[in-house]
């Protein structure tokens, strides 16, 4: 598994206390206090976004104040011709930003549009979607992804209560460490099990 640095950026003090709390012991993490773009470096934003690029709110607004419109017309195009018209939640793909410094943006919905997402492993599928999205990446001859800046993931709009969100995204991360070696029965109800959402209704 390649090495990355993940930088979990946000300024929110409960979340970068969660985070702490659930990603200790966890090689490769930076825990930054702050708006993404006080950030002198990183590879790659991610875009915790919704299914169909429209990013006029939350970091998602503050993502195309930084690199520019033309990324969400990037965004949408590549919706349409992809996806056409709506990217799934548990997807993420990598686009060129056209920022020499930060050249990659993962557009990784954790909602289809804003709406509460409490109660649901669309955290845990976000997050694991763009690791994979990362993953592919750099298995490719383009330039490598090396740090990603990731912000919380369903906290503002999806009302995720930032322990949970948390707890999610460090699951994904751990998983991405230590991938499964082999598929079995066993090894596919540890996981969900350890997940704890996504199909149950009294979950």
């Amino acid at each position: 598994m390649e090495k990355l640095q993940l930088v979990l950026v946000d300024p929110m003090p409960e979340l970068c206390a969660a985070w702490k709390r659930h990603f200790k012991n966890l090689p490769g993490v930076k825990i930054v206090q702050d708006h993404f773009e006080m950030l002198s470096q990183f590879d790659c934003m991610v875009s915790a976004a919704n299914s169909f690029g429209l990013m006029d709110g939350g970091v998602d607004l503050a993502i195309i104040r930084f690199f520019g419109i033309d990324l969400m017309d990037k965004v949408q195009q590549h919706i349409l011709s992809e996806y056409l018209g709506e990217q799934p939640v548990g997807t993420s793909f990598i686009l060129e930003t056209g920022n020499a410094q930060h050249p990659y943006l993962a557009h990784t919905p954790t909602m289809r549009v804003p709406m509460r997402i409490t109660r649901t492993d669309n955290i845990y599928r976000a997050m694991w979607a763009m690791l994979l999205a990362v993953h592919q990446h750099n298995r490719q001859p383009e330039p490598k992804i090396n740090v990603i800046a990731c912000p919380g993931l369903g906290t503002l709009t999806g009302q995720v209560p930032v322990a949970e969100a948390a707890r999610q995204m460090a699951l994904a991360y751990r998983h991405y460490l230590w991938p499964l070696q082999q598929i079995n029965w066993p090894d596919a109800q540890t996981r969900q099990q350890a997940i704890g959402f996504g199909g149950d209704p009294d979950d």
